[in-house]
């Protein structure tokens, strides 16, 4: 949950800002009865308005596809826990999803007795000391919560959400905040008000123990994340006295065994509210007739007075503070600074420093550390909240170097900002690169009711002014200024956390109490919900592709070029797309490597990232296994200036020994760290049981012959790369005839194509019998996958996948799901799907995931195997299923550059239409024994490789083998190195 607000504060200052207008001003006017403040030069017309609850409603409307992108954002968070029930507000957020007296039960009347029963054993549980007293009232509240849920109805919200059409049924919470998310289809808007307006009446605090669970299980997964250890221990450093250190969003473990449902009734009624609240929407809508129904919808809420999160300053620090963390996973350094309020003058600083340091092309960490390799990676960034903000950097050290020595380094760059020793054009081209980047962004529904929804909690979306004006403000600053603001802030006043590789001998973890199977109740209906589903609403046809209208198809030289004209804006997205990759040159990941160091006869490497950042400009090349692709983007201004020096790049690149060096020791080493992942090995582990002992992921050069690389092998693929056969894609504002005539200047070819390599060629298993593939490493949880490879690609399996992949492993509402984390309360993360290939001539796969404590591991693969064996018929969740599938593509609108993606997607499949109109033919014939045929023919009773990552300390061999024979791969075996 707070890694995504991370990156969001990060986007949202990114693209903080339009391009240049005459000024941004708060105004006030009224349309169909409602009166709304908005901001002139808005550019995506956001209305705010304040209805006569106190409720805040935020419109943006955008009509180019029939969608709308939600948010309930809620003012309290783990800032407004009280001290002795942390985690309290993340608890309130799972059980947002619950239900209320109308849905989610039976009969809640029936109902009540024992939850009033359940809320009073709690009380009674917290208080009492004895632990063989406390497991007995625990086994009450189980068996009273098993007997509550014959009553109850399991995930009722999910279903109403499904068959609404949403794709994204989610929540978070974080230090000041909880936010609800969804979208749906804009012609089911009074279906989904009606829900909403439902969920947030009367919530009760139902399927309480086994959702306590699923915490506890999200708890253990952030006690085996190095990363997060670190920034907790940094953060209570760095806020001593706030709460933005001393209370994290989960809760200590201590809080999390001692739950209160009072308490938690007590903090939805305090902050619940409509003065603390806001209703958030982007899309297809007309915001006079949305903002009427909102309010009709929630005119329910009454306001009440509001008393929040007011702590004491915090004191200035005034010496450097360490924290040193051990674990599995790869070594680094962090340094946290503390930072001001949010919209602040010194804020702004900070936000444009971030990217003096690191803005992935001509920062001072991108070009003095990153660029010349004295570091393995580093970067910088500025996390803004409400009261505080954070100032942060991180590094990685490469071969043979200490954390102390990377860290020295990292200094020095700060030291060079603060003798001003930077090209002042920095600041111009960040306040461009800034600009871009929010011009891209406002395109999304989800990127504009994240930023208005962050607004809201910062300042009750007072200063939307400000925050649309911020890259313009960023442009006033001087050198001068900033440099002086530099030497008042980095002084001997950070945190600085240092990530070792070792064994972690304090590691925690919340143990499992016992837990009976609730019923969910899958196959009950409340009355709320079948009146929700049978609102009617208005068909939406689906829009499909015709590749031969909605592209534009022509040449340039002997290249084939495929076009869609941008008709909304001056961008342009380029790409020169070869079908070739590492399976036929293994080579070209690192030759893609070399490039990023190397200069030209012209100019040094780094002044080639800086003049790319200085016309708002970016390439790359990326190297898949069979697909390459250099991609150049930015403003139809640049084009010829960024094409041409593309072209000069690999034409005239000149080799440097000592990089490819370098390289080579950071090659070495991002290996060892890749080895200490554990996802990487779980996905290690996927590779063999997918292929064998020899597996695209394994069969690559060793270390020894990644040391005799040399810069002539890496020259001549970087030379001649444009020789080999390419097709030119071009998303931008020049018709085609305009665009041929440009490229074929600018982009040189040979007479004829240079023939590729033959590509690598892997066998697929044949998994006739159950086994085991296991990694050993140091954990709290194991982390469990099931892979099959299960025949030949067949278009004709389009629908039934789809829809077979929505009803039982595809969200909150599979059977899935509802099965592992709602009725046994067996893991927090876990899905499962029927894996459909990229290419025509690869297999699918089945697989299925669990996340689970070591000690229930056990359980948990018996339940997903109860799953794959016999598939559960719940009706309703199948209708929802097959109605969300078919409103998904109803809804679904490909436009721009996604249009030349899926032509070529579809094209490697061998379909020369658009293959979603083959899936929407099948969806609607589709009954539910359909879906069961394709269970028992290719799910049921089928043999497994069972993957699992987990310590061998924490489970057994014995209990590994009952699922089959088990080989324990060395890293070696998995990474091939």
């Amino acid at each position: 949950m707070k890694h995504k607000i991370i990156l969001l504060a990060g986007l949202l200052f990114t693209g903080s800002s339009l391009m240049a207008q005459s000024g941004y001003q708060w105004k006030t006017a009224s349309s169909a009865g409602y009166t709304f403040k908005y901001v002139t030069n808005d550019p995506i017309k956001t209305r705010f308005y304040t209805l006569k609850n106190g409720l805040t409603v935020i419109l943006s409307p955008n009509t180019k596809e029939p969608n709308i992108e939600y948010r309930m954002a809620v003012r309290a968070g783990s800032n407004t826990d009280p001290r002795t029930n942390t985690g309290l507000a993340h608890y309130l957020e799972h059980m947002l999803f619950k239900g209320t007296d109308k849905f989610g039960t039976t009969d809640f009347a029936k109902e009540k007795p024992y939850l009033d029963k359940i809320d009073a054993l709690y009380e009674k549980y917290n208080l009492t000391k004895d632990s063989a007293a406390r497991k007995a009232i625990y086994r009450e509240i189980d068996k009273t919560s098993n007997e509550a849920s014959n009553i109850s109805i399991a995930n009722e919200y999910d279903k109403m959400m499904m068959s609404i059409g949403g794709q994204s049924t989610n929540a978070h919470t974080w230090y000041e905040e909880t936010v609800y998310n969804e979208d749906f289809p804009s012609n089911a808007t009074d279906k989904f008000l009606a829900l909403q307006a439902e969920r947030f009446r009367n919530p009760i605090l139902r399927i309480f123990h086994t959702e306590l669970e699923a915490v506890y299980e999200e708890k253990n997964r952030s006690l085996d994340s190095d990363g997060n250890k670190l920034d907790e221990a940094m953060s209570s450093l760095l806020f001593p006295t706030h709460n933005y250190g001393q209370q994290t969003t989960i809760g200590t473990i201590e809080h999390l065994k001692n739950p209160s449902l009072l308490e938690i009734r007590k903090y939805y009624q305090k902050y619940y509210v409509p003065n603390n609240m806001a209703v958030i929407m982007s899309g297809d809508f007309n915001p006079d007739e949305m903002v009427k129904k909102i309010d009709q919808a929630f005119e329910y809420m009454k306001a009440k007075p509001l008393e929040l999160y007011n702590p004491a300053p915090e004191k200035p620090l005034t010496a450097v503070q360490t924290v040193e963390i051990y674990g599995p996973s790869a070594e680094n350094v962090d340094l946290y600074y503390r930072g001001y309020a949010q919209h602040s003058k010194e804020s702004l600083m900070l936000h444009l420093i971030s990217r003096i340091f690191a803005n992935g092309k001509a920062g001072l960490l991108d070009i003095n550390l990153n660029k010349q390799q004295k570091v393995l990676k580093s970067t910088a960034g500025y996390q803004q909240m409400k009261d505080y903000g954070m100032f942060y950097f991180s590094v990685q050290p490469k071969a043979a170097q200490t954390l102390q020595e990377a860290k020295a380094l990292l200094m020095e760059q700060v030291e060079l900002l603060k003798k001003g020793e930077f090209d002042e054009s920095l600041i111009n081209a960040t306040v461009a690169n800034t600009k871009l980047s929010l011009l891209q962004a406002f395109d999304s529904n989800s990127y504009r009711a994240e930023a208005a929804s962050n607004e809201f909690i910062m300042n009750r979306g007072t200063d939307w002014n400000k925050t649309l004006e911020r890259a313009d403000a960023m442009g006033k600053i001087s050198k001068q200024e900033l440099v002086r603001f530099a030497n008042q802030f980095f002084g001997e006043n950070y945190i600085v956390g240092f990530k070792y590789k070792g064994e972690d001998k304090n590691q925690p973890k919340v143990e499992k109490p016992l837990i009976t199977p609730i019923n969910p109740n899958a196959n009950a209906t409340s009355a709320f919900t079948k009146s929700i589903v049978d609102m009617p609403v208005k068909p939406v046809a689906p829009k499909f592709l015709d590749y031969k209208k909605d592209l534009n198809f022509g040449k340039s030289g002997i290249a084939e070029v495929v076009s869609v004209q941008n008709v909304e804006n001056d961008i342009f997205k380029m790409s020169y797309r070869f079908d070739m990759g590492t399976y036929n040159y293994k080579l070209l990941p690192y030759a893609a490597q070399y490039l990023n160091f190397l200069g030209t006869d012209k100019y040094t490497a780094e002044e080639i990232s800086k003049q790319f950042y200085n016309i708002a400009c970016s390439y790359s090349m990326n190297v898949g296994n069979e697909l390459v692709t250099i991609n150049i983007s930015g403003l139809q201004e640049n084009f010829d200036k960024a094409v041409s020096l593309v072209e000069h790049i690999f034409l005239n690149s000149k080799p440097n020994e000592a990089a490819l060096e370098e390289l080579k020791k950071s090659i070495l080493k991002n290996r060892q760290n890749t080895k200490m992942n554990k996802s990487a090995i779980l996905g290690g582990l996927v590779a063999y049981a997918q292929y064998g002992p020899k597996n695209p992921l394994n069969n690559v050069l060793s270390n020894e012959e990644v040391n005799k690389i040399t810069s002539a092998e890496l020259m001549y693929i970087i030379h001649n790369i444009f020789n080999y056969k390419h097709a030119i894609t071009y998303y931008g504002p020049q018709p085609l005839v305009k665009f041929e005539q440009n490229i074929a200047k600018l982009h040189t070819l040979p007479s004829a194509f240079t023939p590729e390599a033959p590509a690598e060629k892997y066998t697929y298993t044949n998994t006739a019998s159950n086994q085991v593939l296991f990694a050993d490493y140091d954990m709290v949880q194991s982390e469990i996958r099931w892979f099959r490879n299960e025949g030949p690609y067949d278009p004709a399996m389009i629908g039934k996948i789809a829809l077979f992949n929505s009803y039982f492993g595809g969200g909150m509402g599979s059977v899935v799901f509802q099965t592992i984390r709602e009725s046994k309360a067996l893991a927090y993360s876990t899905n499962a799907y029927f894996s459909a290939p990229d290419n025509k001539d690869k297999q699918y796969g089945m697989i299925a995931y669990v996340g689970s404590q070591a000690d229930k591991m056990n359980d948990a693969v018996a339940g997903m195997n109860e799953l794959l064996t016999s598939l559960p018929q719940i009706d309703k969740s199948f209708d929802g299923s097959k109605s969300n599938a078919l409103n998904s593509i109803e809804t679904e609108r490909i436009t721009k550059d996604a249009v030349i993606y899926n032509y070529f997607a579809d094209k490697k499949l061998g379909i020369d239409h658009d293959s979603r109109m083959d899936s929407y033919n099948s969806l609607k014939t589709l009954s539910f024994g359909d879906v069961k045929d394709f269970h028992n023919t290719h799910i049921a009773n089928k043999a497994y490789n069972y993957c699992i990552v987990a310590s061998e300390k924490k489970v057994k061999l014995e209990d590994m083998e009952k699922f089959g024979p088990v080989t324990k791969l060395s890293l070696e075996q998995i990474f091939g190195y």
